[in-house]
């Protein structure tokens, strides 16, 4: 096992520097390089600091990276839909609300709308399977149609609805789950 290759993984997926996560664990600089190069082995509570600040359990460290899930199944999906509304999302990956990004599909019927998100950090990236949908960003509307994508900062309140006389079909993926 790789220690050094995990431990700097884990700090790039945090967003630290080599400095900033040898500030919060009372390492160096130098001594967080030396691990990430392999090049030296911390102590066993050396590496429980280390985790803890970047956010992972012993176990969930020591896994097998081959044990990720790559593979999703049509019936580990996630369905919801709102009658009222028109609209049915399903969730394509069931645990992407803990990841970077959450894809959905959306689909809507006649006169479909989606509820209405509140401001976001969220970027959000949308792809017109089928049919043709209105995004209503602040105050600004924007169209786009079967085979046309949307992509925007969720930083204004925004609702997508169906702008079509028949069902629109919809792929969304945001990131910083809010879906």
């Amino acid at each position: 096992m790789q220690i050094g290759n995990k431990i700097k993984s884990l700090r790039i997926k945090k967003g630290l520097t080599q400095e900033e996560l040898g500030e919060r664990t009372d390492l160096t600089k130098g001594y967080i390089s030396q691990l990430e190069r392999n090049l030296n082995s911390p102590s066993i509570e050396t590496l429980f600091s280390l985790l803890e600040v970047l956010g992972t359990k012993p176990k969930d460290f020591f896994d097998d990276e081959k044990n990720q899930r790559v593979v999703y199944l049509e019936e580990d999906q996630t369905v919801f839909s709102d009658d009222e509304k028109k609209y049915q999302i399903r969730w394509l990956v069931p645990e992407s609300n803990d990841k970077e990004m959450e894809p959905v599909l959306v689909k809507f019927l006649k006169s479909g709308e989606f509820k209405q998100f509140e401001p976001s950090l969220s970027e959000t990236f949308m792809y017109v399977l089928t049919g043709k949908v209105r995004l209503i960003l602040g105050s600004d509307e924007y169209f786009a149609k079967e085979g046309q994508s949307l992509y925007f900062e969720a930083s204004d309140h925004h609702q997508l609805t169906n702008h079509h006389n028949g069902e629109t079909e919809v792929l969304i993926v945001a990131t910083h789950s809010y879906l």
